[in-house]
């Protein structure tokens, strides 16, 4: 953990005979103490009388309005604070948040401001991930935020958690008319987040963990995203919850709480099963989703490995199939959209090959093929005695046929292939949305107990990764490409050191990389003095 409270000096060094000046801040990082250079200022020689020198001791003078030369001995150790967060603050009011926060039908008679402690949480996990003891110990690192109190961080998770979906909807109609939004296809995942913890309750549970943490509690997360990436809604679920189960929960609230007719939800097979596919024909919606093809009967995949009717693109082929989705209580007309790449079939058959690799190694070890599913290489394993094994021929010939195939299918009949084809290739905008809120925002692990404590903290993830995906969307729109990862490390850039000049207290801006000044400039954020006395600053 890095602790943000800088001391700076300036620094003699000595090369070849040669001494050097430089300004150098001095920090403490897990404890232990380290330098880093802020600014080199060049050999010390040729700072006497060297006019650039001169310029910044009179800009001083005007700035503290002194009649005198001041001497730098005076100038106080220096306190390092950022200011990058005004990027998020004029998002977070753009959208309206805290005037959504401060309405009285939401904080209701609460004695402090719910939306200075919320906007607090929220960057904690944009800019500098880690628990609220720690986020309100390092709060005086914003330039200018105001004051909190660590029990209210407390208090406004249950508040959040008591008004999780107001803020939703207030949150989807002001995006709807900040973007245009058109909310017609909408991407569907669940995700796992875990806790550093073994005891469970009505929320917190044992489950398939995603985080591969098989002995620790967790809980489920459905998200919604539209296909821009930006969030939509989120539901919690169970920690034992298995994924297929959340879609029907979702996509009602989804229906009720934002009035929407027509929808066509995007969503990998973990979704694909006839009764869920039932329960999104039922409400009205059309669905894109990954066919189990290797589940397909054999009329079907006969139709699917037949050459004929395929559409040569330059990376992939495909085809379209007329297919009856039917099951004993009901029928659904679908379009199989069926694709073959010869790339897809070279990846495939490596895959293979690897898992018959690993079949050869279990065959060797009897014990182990007894004592576990047939997963994985297992399934390659068939039994030829009382405790003998051999590779399954026809069961490595069967996976051999479908190299190269993958099939999506859909009830929205109208669309042509290559839209359903697009459509469901850009599910990985969900995949990434996961990918950022565990890694780059670190969600996980959550590190409260109770049931209102845990879905505040969600709705501060919410609020958090709108923000970041908001200010990506801005940038892409200007032709910046750029990460989650860089946009952190621009806004972390941005800082001033405070330093004191007998009586008076300035601000110092330090060096920013090259983002941070393009993020200012698509935000239209007019870009700070590089020496403002403190009275003087507001942000």
């Amino acid at each position: 953990m890095i602790w943000y409270s800088f001391i700076m000096f300036i620094k003699i060094s000595s090369k070849n005979n040669i001494k050097y000046a430089s300004i150098v801040s001095s920090y403490r990082e897990n404890g232990i103490t380290k330098h880093k250079q802020i600014l080199n200022l060049g050999r010390l020689d040729l700072i006497e009388n060297n006019p650039s020198f001169y310029r910044l001791g009179v800009k001083f003078i005007e700035l503290a309005k002194k009649k005198k030369i001041m001497d730098l001995e005076n100038i106080s150790e220096a306190d390092i604070l950022n200011y990058g967060f005004v990027a998020y603050k004029k998002l977070w009011e753009s959208f309206g948040i805290d005037s959504i926060l401060n309405s009285e039908d939401i904080k209701g008679n609460i004695d402090y401001s719910l939306n200075d402690t919320c906007f607090l949480m929220s960057l904690t996990h944009l800019l500098d991930p880690q628990s609220k003891l720690s986020a309100y110990n390092h709060k005086n690192r914003y330039l200018g935020l105001p004051d909190v109190k660590l029990h209210n961080l407390y208090r406004s998770l249950d508040i959040l958690s008591d008004n999780k979906e107001k803020i939703e909807e207030e949150l989807f109609y002001r995006k709807r008319d900040l973007f245009n939004l058109s909310l017609d296809v909408v991407f569907y995942d669940v995700t796992t987040f875990y806790f550093e913890s073994v005891r469970k309750d009505s929320l917190k549970d044992f489950g398939f963990s995603k985080d591969n943490k098989l002995n620790e509690v967790q809980v489920v997360m459905g998200l919604l995203v539209d296909k821009n990436g930006m969030p939509v809604g989120y539901e919690l679920f169970p920690g034992n919850t298995y994924e297929g189960k959340t879609l029907e929960t979702s996509l009602l609230k989804l229906k009720e709480r934002f009035n929407i007719d027509r929808i066509i939800i995007v969503a990998d097979k973990g979704m694909n099963s006839k009764l869920n596919l039932k329960k999104i024909h039922d409400m009205g919606f059309n669905y894109i989703i990954s066919s189990r093809l290797k589940s397909l009967n054999k009329d079907i995949l006969k139709k699917i490995f037949s050459k004929e009717g395929f559409i040569k693109e330059k990376k992939y082929s495909y085809k379209k199939i007329d297919y009856l989705n039917k099951n004993k209580e009901f029928d659904i007309r679908e379009n199989l959209i069926v694709t073959y790449s010869d790339e897809r079939a070279l990846h495939d058959k490596k895959l293979r090959e690897k898992l018959i690799n690993k079949a050869i190694k279990y065959s060797e070890v009897p014990s182990l093929i007894k004592a576990s599913n047939k997963r994985g290489g297992k399934k390659y394993i068939k039994e030829t005695g009382a405790c003998s094994f051999s590779l399954d021929a026809s069961a490595i010939a069967k996976d051999e046929a479908f190299d190269g195939y993958y099939a999506i299918q859909t009830n929205e009949l109208d669309l042509e292939p290559k839209e359903i084809i697009n459509a469901y290739s850009h599910l990985w905008k969900i995949e990434e949305s996961f990918r950022i809120m565990k890694s780059t925002m670190e969600v996980r692990p959550v590190f409260h107990w109770t049931e209102k404590r845990i879905k505040g903290h969600f709705v501060i993830c919410f609020l958090s990764f709108l923000l970041e995906r908001t200010l990506e969307l801005k940038l892409k729109e200007k032709n910046i490409e750029c990460s989650p990862e860089r946009i952190k490390e621009a806004l972390n850039s941005m800082n001033f050191a405070e330093v004191k000049l007998e009586e008076e207290k300035f601000y110092i801006k330090t060096k920013v990389n090259e983002l941070s000044n393009k993020i200012l400039k698509v935000l239209s954020i007019k870009p700070l003095k590089n020496i403002i006395p403190v009275q003087e600053a507001l942000l």
